[in-house]
């Protein structure tokens, strides 16, 4: 190769483009060595083939799901490209009826539940309240953990759950539970096997999948490659970068 050569998959293609990325953060992460604040996380975005995200404050996790929520809110209405996500604290499930009913009077349709920080497990009074709260109230749950452990829980139920953390070894047990469960989908981010996203397409079709890629904490580009190269169709790769999240938001 001549010096004035670069490789293919350095040049981004409309195959890359990305309606919505569904698992954006900011604010401070203990296990991060600096805070991406709004302002710094949005300009990532715009680098990138994201043209559109779901994101929250991590205050709201970490620290008050209610100051959070409404810090999120605040934020984002100055951010076209942005839609707010909410959360709830599963520890204290007395106060999810009040931070849900808050989320409904913002217009927030996205419920992100982070099991793991908040060591919540599916059988806990606190999850079980929280999850019913949330389904009556037709929220879609962008779920942290295991899909093995919380699927069953939330089966069987109409549930619309977007699981954010499923790695490529655990694929088989969610195209199990996904056979069942039209409102199952999972994100791209771990799906790092070589045909993982051709096997969900082929196994249940592309509507189990959504992009999502942990901005900032990871690199988005590995991740619109890998869908980008994907042996899949167009209406396919167009279904999981975008049209998968337009049919959550009518």
């Amino acid at each position: 190769m001549s010096a004035t050569q670069t490789y293919e998959w350095l040049h981004p293609t409309p195959a890359e483009h990305i309606g919505w990325d569904v698992d954006v953060l900011y604010g401070p992460w203990p296990r991060h060595d600096r805070d991406l604040g709004l302002a710094e996380v949005r300009s990532i975005l715009d680098q990138s083939p994201v043209a559109g995200a779901l994101a929250l404050s991590t205050r709201g996790p970490l620290f008050h799901d209610g100051a959070g929520n409404a810090e999120t809110v605040r934020d984002l209405a100055d951010c076209p490209e942005l839609l707010p996500v909410g959360t709830v604290d599963v520890r204290d499930a007395l106060t999810a009826e009040d931070r849900l009913d808050e989320l409904a009077a913002d217009g927030v349709r996205f419920l992100r539940l982070f099991t793991v920080e908040q060591a919540a497990e599916p059988g806990f009074p606190g999850y079980r309240r929280v999850v019913k709260l949330a389904l009556e109230r037709g929220m879609v749950l962008l779920h942290d953990g295991d899909p093995r452990r919380f699927g069953p829980a939330l089966a069987d139920r109409g549930a619309e759950v977007i699981f954010l953390d499923l790695h490529a070894y655990l694929l088989a047990d969610f195209l199990l539970m996904a056979r069942d469960e039209p409102g199952f989908r999972v994100t791209t981010r771990l799906l790092s096997g070589c045909d993982s996203i051709e096997r969900v397409v082929d196994g249940v079709g592309s509507r189990h999948l959504v992009f999502g890629s942990r901005t900032p904490f990871m690199d988005i580009s590995p991740l619109t490659l890998r869908l980008r190269y994907a042996d899949i169709s167009d209406d396919d790769r167009a279904a999981i970068s975008t049209k998968n999240i337009e049919e959550l938001l009518v």
